[in-house]
């Protein structure tokens, strides 16, 4: 299993195993194709008088909705779509608002998309056989997520702790529902931590908090379809799609990249080498 980037700061990593790896949600653990947010998002914009495309709608996937929304509204063709149809210039309030219109949809169609990713309760049972507590981070309200966890949880998936943007008072690509899952784990150092998610703001989140930051491809925002729809693509489509989502996720600094969680127990051996073969109380990079 290669290391995507060896050469990034050394840091002295009083460690000589991981941990615990930290799940995201939508895209990585449940929602196939992390369509939930997608689709909402692109529905309050409609009722807006605004239609956005799939590219524009998942750009920013993975930051708190409040600053997804208004990252779409800074879009120069956004903006200029909404002064052609509002007559000035989007506004932090009307940010406001638009977050508004979201929660109440959002709320209301999640259960439908909570089905979780196929594999991902055997896969989830594999990493507590290795010894690993399990975590998560999300860009979902705290409200959100609890009905995503009584969801999983009558699907056989029940992470050791689940920490949202409200808990911390902060979101990605800052660090601190990483800490918080550490604290909460009671694990340290950060570098005995992995940090997996399917959105480059997962992965700056991972390499913001010290974690090792490892991407999801095939099931999640940049490939952006059901497992349904995906699976009834070409064997070449499936490729395509998934090769470009694997880009993406390198270009945002991932130190691994898989395609489903079903790859993770080799990356996780690798790490586990690398972080052995230095010693417990040696430096290495990260």
């Amino acid at each position: 299993m290669k290391l995507l980037n060896p050469n990034l700061p050394p840091h002295t990593i009083p460690a000589n195993r991981l941990k615990a790896v930290v799940l995201d949600w939508a895209g990585t653990t449940v929602d196939f194709g992390s369509l939930a947010p997608a689709r909402t998002i692109q529905k309050i914009f409609e009722n807006v008088g605004i239609s956005l495309r799939e590219d524009e709608v998942r750009r920013d996937m993975g930051l708190a909705k409040r600053d997804h929304i208004a990252r779409i509204l800074s879009m120069p063709r956004v903006r200029d779509a909404w002064q052609a149809v509002r007559g000035s210039p989007p506004t932090r309030d009307e940010a406001d608002v638009l977050y508004e219109m979201f929660v109440p949809l959002q709320l209301s169609c999640l259960t439908e998309y909570s089905t979780l990713i196929p594999g991902v309760v055997e896969n989830v049972q594999r990493f507590r056989e290795r010894g690993l507590k399990i975590g998560s981070t999300t860009g979902y309200t705290r409200e959100m997520l609890d009905l995503l966890m009584e969801s999983s949880a009558k699907a056989g998936y029940k992470p050791d702790c689940s920490v949202s943007p409200e808990d911390v008072g902060s979101s990605r690509p800052g660090p601190f529902m990483l800490y918080e899952n550490a604290v909460r784990l009671q694990i340290y150092p950060m570098a005995s931590i992995a940090k997996v998610g399917d959105t480059p703001a997962d992965i700056h989140e991972g390499l913001n908090g010290g974690t090792w930051s490892i991407g999801v491809a095939a099931t999640g925002n940049a490939v952006g379809l059901s497992y349904t729809e995906f699976q009834a693509l070409s064997a070449k489509e499936r490729d395509l799609r998934v090769a470009n989502a694997r880009l993406e996720l390198q270009g945002a600094g991932a130190h691994y990249v898989v395609d489903t969680l079903a790859e993770l127990d080799a990356v996780l051996d690798d790490i586990d080498a690398r972080l052995q073969s230095e010693g417990p109380h040696s430096t290495t990079k990260l």
